[in-house]
């Protein structure tokens, strides 16, 4: 029994030996192995795509510098005209205000895809305005709710000003995959665009790939396609991306049945004849008056009638009487304008370039037959002639005609029939993006003309 107890103690002694030495020399395994990180799967062939939020952030920095301070001061300003002398609690708000912007434009550079830079800008703000004031309420620090809705527009204007002005200077690093025509859309694109040509080829560098649908939409091109879409390029159509780049479609490729409308689309597009009607009523009190006088001036240096009725092509394709301020002498009137055309009645000139021989058109958007912004009706006889020419010149007349529209602020004045088909291009891109930020784009845009007299004769 004894020497049976002996043996036992010796292999309880004896057995965890084993174990010590297989841990031992397992932690001196883990000590010699290197710590695992994604680099050894980089290096098995993985791409980095590397960041540059600071170079996106760079263009934005004065707006975001602006709005901050601009925002202290409004909201300082209230504080001080109520003798509040709690300066701490200034300075945390103050502190708050500063920062929001740079936060909105992080918030922005996550959304520079996004089509609608105006809609973007609107709503981020709004959200990350009210965390702020929801955060300065849960914490307790005493604020004006007076001053800080005061500060709020500015800091909306400023943030919608910083995305455009990123959209603008946003440059994706587009590479196009090689097709029979590439060398000819690289020098549509402006030349700077890569042509890939091996679909084995590292693609971690670039935003964007473009393809041909015709050519790439094949099994051998699958493999290459999943990869792009794997690492997170956008890959894109050129000729859809040439389109967005030039504000304007291939009127040879455009169809109807390519049009696809978002929801939001749709209901703005139900919205503008309200929105219209709003704006023919808040503005006025100034045209009505406007109008009276530049109906005495014209009347007075060459009698009457002083408005000028013209038969345009309208929705549709119906015709409609399209009304203006008549700023040619009797009689003088017929045919495209020229510069400097003497048959323009003296002092008329000033009202045709800052566009108020169209206030008359007020009218005809009370009435339904044009919209603010939209297509700019031709005459009846223009778009029979373009029609023939151009038979989807009709395709204009797919919505409302405007006083001022996409082809108006990018191409302005057609004396030809070929350039009115070249603005076809730019109304069938409107027609294709009608939207809310792109009808703001245009307001802005026809400000900007009328200031610097672009395209009036």
């Amino acid at each position: 029994m004894k020497h049976a107890s002996k043996n036992t103690k010796n292999e309880r002694e004896s057995g965890p030996r084993p174990r010590k030495s297989g841990v031992k020399n397992a932690q001196q395994q883990t000590r010699s192995e290197p710590t695992p990180d994604l680099s050894s799967i980089v290096d098995r062939g993985a791409s980095v795509r590397r960041y540059r939020w600071l170079s996106y952030l760079k263009p934005m920095l004065p707006e975001i510098l602006v709005a901050g301070v601009l925002q202290c001061l409004v909201y300082a300003a209230f504080i001080l005209n109520a003798h509040r002398q709690d300066w701490d609690n200034l300075a945390i708000v103050c502190a708050v205000l500063f920062m929001l912007p740079f936060l909105i434009a992080i918030a922005l550079l996550g959304l520079r895809r996004q089509q609608y830079p105006f809609t973007i800008a609107v709503f981020v703000t709004l959200v990350f305005f009210n965390a702020a004031v929801a955060m300065l309420s849960a914490t307790r620090v005493p604020v004006s709710y007076t001053g800080l809705l005061s500060a709020y527009p500015l800091v909306t204007i400023a943030m919608i000003a910083a995305n455009l002005k990123l959209r603008r200077s946003l440059e994706d690093r587009v590479a196009l995959l090689f097709f029979p025509d590439a060398q000819r859309v690289s020098s549509l694109l402006g030349g700077d665009v890569a042509i890939i040509r091996d679909q084995n080829a590292e693609i971690g560098g670039f935003d964007r790939i473009l393809i041909d649908a015709e050519t790439h939409h094949h099994p051998e091109w699958a493999v290459f396609l999943t990869r792009a879409h794997m690492i997170g390029a956008e890959v894109t159509p050129w000729i859809s991306f040439l389109e967005l780049r030039q504000g304007r479609v291939d009127v040879d490729a455009f169809d109807v049945s390519h049009l696809a409308y978002s929801p939001s689309q749709i209901y703005y597009s139900k919205a503008k004849r309200a929105l219209d009607l709003f704006a023919v009523l808040i503005t006025a009190p100034l045209a009505v008056p406007l109008g009276i006088l530049i109906w005495l001036y014209i009347r007075t240096l060459d009698g009457g009638p002083a408005i000028f009725v013209q038969v345009r092509r309208g929705y549709g394709g119906r015709p409609f009487n399209m009304l203006k301020f008549r700023t040619m002498y009797r009689g003088r009137h017929g045919g495209a304008t020229r510069t400097n055309d003497a048959r323009i009645i003296k002092g008329c000139g000033i009202l045709r370039r800052l566009r108020l021989d169209e206030l008359p058109q007020l009218l005809n958007i009370w009435r339904g037959d044009m919209s603010l912004i939209g297509p700019r009706p031709v005459a009846e006889y223009v778009a029979q002639t373009s029609v023939a020419a151009e038979p989807k010149f009709i395709h204009r007349s797919l919505v409302l005609p405007g006083i001022t529209g996409w082809a108006q602020v990018n191409s302005g004045y057609a004396e030809t029939t070929k350039e009115e088909i070249d603005k076809l291009s730019y109304d069938l891109y409107y027609i294709k993006h009608l939207s809310v930020d792109l009808d703001i784009l245009i307001v802005l845009s026809t400000i900007s003309t009328v200031l610097f007299g672009k395209g009036a004769r």
